[in-house]
């Protein structure tokens, strides 16, 4: 009996504009990260966000 290969995740309708808003959200705080400098909250966010939408990533197949 061969392995059963694993179709990928067809994107949900839904995903598109949680994935703008977190690129969107990202691009913000990086904006203020140039303008502001460094802080620990702002940096922790922006990685929130980079988890996010690789999560995102993945539950999708990479099909953002």
């Amino acid at each position: 009996m061969q392995p059963q290969k694993a179709k990928p995740t067809e994107p949900s309708p839904g995903h598109g504009p949680a994935v703008e808003h977190v690129s969107s959200a990202h691009d913000l705080l990086q904006t203020l990260r140039k303008r502001i400098g460094e802080h620990p909250e702002l940096a922790e966010a922006i990685v929130k966000l980079e988890t996010a939408l690789s999560l995102l990533t993945v539950k999708t197949g990479a099909m953002l």
